[in-house]
């Protein structure tokens, strides 16, 4: 599977999750993260994509690192699976869903 595709998958599950996942790019800042997902109530993550069991460059790493020092969500996925356990802690936290409600 590409990092595309995982993209892709995100997109489709935030959308239908009532979110926003905008394509994030940030010129003169390299090694942002991929996407700007939000969903309602001022839920913002910073979310990295990745082809399954790539990691992270080093520039990506402190990037994520500078936006988690100033209290940001960031996330790094490399699976579908792992879109999917974001979406279900979106469902509980955001909407108050447990896994059977969505």
């Amino acid at each position: 599977m590409r990092e595309k595709d995982i993209e892709e998958y995100l997109r489709k599950r935030v959308k239908e999750s009532g979110g926003k996942a905008y394509k994030f790019e940030s010129p003169g800042n390299d090694g942002m993260p991929d996407r700007l997902v939000i969903f309602p109530g001022n839920n913002i993550y910073f979310v990295e994509l990745k082809a399954p069991g790539k990691k992270p460059r080093p520039l990506q790493v402190k990037q994520m690192r500078d936006l988690k020092n100033f209290n940001c969500s960031v996330s790094v996925m490399d699976s579908k699976e792992q879109v999917d356990k974001f979406i279900e802690f979106i469902n509980r936290t955001v909407y108050g869903l447990e896994e059977s409600d969505a």
